[in-house]
């Protein structure tokens, strides 16, 4: 599946955003998504992760409480809501997909990758 992030920008802390992932493929709905991100020096992290019918969604301690996935399979997107954005979310942000359903926080068990969209909190 092609994956094709949007949605960053520029924002205040105590700002919100919301990042859409579009998808490209009839068998999106099959797929988990994925969002992590990826601050300068830093590896990649996972932020949020969604199971294929939606119904189970999983979070990094950090944004718990922050920030919302979802989907929405009819339009073959992925969202990621984040509210009350602090100076440490600043970092390029990507979505990946997997048909695995195990150890979903892992960047090894996703097969394809979005370009990113580049995040940035202003205190």
């Amino acid at each position: 599946v092609q994956l094709q992030a949007f949605g960053g920008g520029l924002v205040q802390a105590g700002g919100s955003l919301r990042l859409s992932c579009a998808a490209s493929g009839r068998t999106f709905s099959r797929y988990t998504m994925g969002w992590f991100r990826q601050a300068p020096g830093r590896e990649r992290e996972f932020v949020a992760a969604i199971d294929w019918t939606g119904g189970r969604t999983y979070y990094a301690d950090s944004v718990k409480g922050r920030f919302t996935i979802s989907r929405d399979n009819a339009k073959n997107t992925v969202y990621l809501r984040m509210n009350s954005l602090i100076p440490e979310d600043t970092a390029v942000y990507y979505c990946a997909a997997t048909l695995n359903t195990g150890a979903i926080s892992s960047l090894r068990v996703y097969d394809d990758w979005g370009q990113g969209t580049q995040v940035t909190v202003s205190s």
